[in-house]
């Protein structure tokens, strides 16, 4: 596949959409309300709409006729450059929503930020995105807050999936040379701007959830250069068989 910082940067959030997408609809089913499987699903559509958007712009930057389909279901892991956080499994439901909230709060000053662009294609997609990712964000910190704040059941799993979840966060915010020409263009935003604003909405909601900011530890990373751990593999095996199965099928 031929790559430019655009094409690469495009990949990099349809990727972390969609596969996000993916553990979500996973849960449906096993959320612990009724009114929550209904959430989790919106959600999971929200994103997969978004990841329709980039992977269809991603054809257009690359040239070579690929369509959305394309991206999702015929590239292996190494191909996706999904930060490690949204691949990581659900575990149980305070895990899925510490993992949510932590992107959440990412999601929705990315999408503030690049509503911005001077990429015409990447501007008007952040105009949607960021409403969506409002909703998002108030829903996944009402959770959080009612589970951190909740039994001490349910603040101690609340705590161990943040400490768990923690090390994966910094990835949100590498940059590299794909992000240094996009930033000094005007097409992507500062990732040292998004990190201030993350860490500003985490933080109140840890307050709030009664949760304590996780101590340094080691940050995991790899997943936006097609690093990942075995739970991509597994998630992707799942996600891309049917279309694998019958390609060229019509649905």
């Amino acid at each position: 596949m031929t790559s430019s910082p655009l094409l690469t940067y495009v990949l990099r959030q349809g990727d972390r959409s969609m596969v996000l997408a993916q553990r979500l609809l996973e849960n449906v089913a096993h959320a612990p309300e009724i009114e929550e499987e209904l959430a989790l699903a919106n959600v999971a559509l929200d994103l997969l709409g978004q990841t329709r958007a980039l992977y269809t712009y991603a054809g257009e930057i690359e040239g070579s006729g690929h369509d959305e389909d394309h991206f999702a279901f015929w590239r292996s892991p190494a191909d996706f450059l999904n930060p490690r956080l949204v691949e990581q499994p659900n575990g149980d439901f305070a895990h899925l929503i510490v993992r949510q909230l932590l992107h959440d709060a990412f999601s929705a000053a990315y999408w503030e930020a690049a509503s911005r662009s001077i990429d015409q294609t990447i501007a008007e997609l952040a105009s949607k995105a960021v409403k969506e990712c409002s909703y998002h964000l108030r829903h996944s910190r009402g959770w959080l807050v009612r589970l951190g704040d909740g039994t001490n059941e349910s603040h101690d799993r609340a705590q161990a999936a943040l400490d768990a979840l923690w090390p994966f966060t910094d990835e949100l915010f590498e940059r590299d040379g794909v992000e240094d020409e996009l930033v000094a263009r005007g097409v992507a935003p500062d990732p040292a701007a998004l990190r201030l604003l993350w860490t500003e909405t985490v933080n109140a909601a840890l307050e709030e959830a009664t949760l304590a900011v996780p101590a340094t530890q080691p940050a995991v990373t790899g997943g936006r250069r097609g690093e990942h751990g075995p739970e991509l593999a597994t998630l992707l095996t799942e996600m891309q068989v049917l279309a694998r199965a019958h390609p060229g099928a019509s649905w």
